[in-house]
């Protein structure tokens, strides 16, 4: 699979590699682990999973990790992930998570990053971006209304679960 880079002039997203843990590990925070993660990290779980996301990008999987840049030096600030199958995904749908590291939160980055993000997942076939929000999280909740999302009535086999669900079509985006 070729390798992307979405960017808008502020931040850039790239696919997220081995490389990426010590950053990783240094920026979660208790907010990044309730939210996103659902638990702290260990440097072997977080290696682990930054392989897998390698592996999803070299096989097209499922799973597009990205690490949100930020600055000349291009910093990982956070990550926004997509998922192209999910439980609770119709065919078509792609399920958008994200997280900012504590020194990134407060200046519109998961918002560009879910922009770029939800371009990218149009251009790859995805016909509606879905977010899952904890209601107890309202800045998440900000995000996905600031990128275009809104409330949705989630499908019969999630109901009863505790997340609000966001919707944006991407059918006019860019293919």
């Amino acid at each position: 699979m070729r390798e992307v880079t979405p960017a808008d002039g502020t931040i850039t997203l790239t696919p997220l590699c081995p490389d990426d843990a010590e950053a990783h590990l240094a920026g979660e925070d208790e907010p990044l682990v309730r939210w996103l993660n659902g638990g702290p990290g260990t440097r072997e779980g977080v290696e682990a999973y930054l392989r897998h996301c390698r592996e999803q990008w070299e096989t097209a999987g499922p799973l597009r990790a990205f690490g949100i840049r930020a600055g000349a030096a291009g910093t990982l600030a956070g990550t926004v992930d997509l998922r192209f199958a999910a439980d609770g995904l119709a065919p078509g749908q792609v399920n958008v998570a994200y997280g900012l590291y504590p020194a990134w939160r407060g200046r519109g980055l998961a918002t560009r990053a879910v922009l770029l993000a939800v371009r990218y997942a149009a251009a790859e076939g995805g016909d509606e971006a879905v977010i899952q929000v904890d209601p107890a999280n309202p800045a998440s909740a900000a995000v996905a209304r600031r990128a275009g999302f809104t409330p949705a009535v989630p499908p019969p086999a999630a109901r009863g679960t505790a997340l609000d669900r966001y919707v944006r079509d991407l059918r006019d985006l860019p293919r």
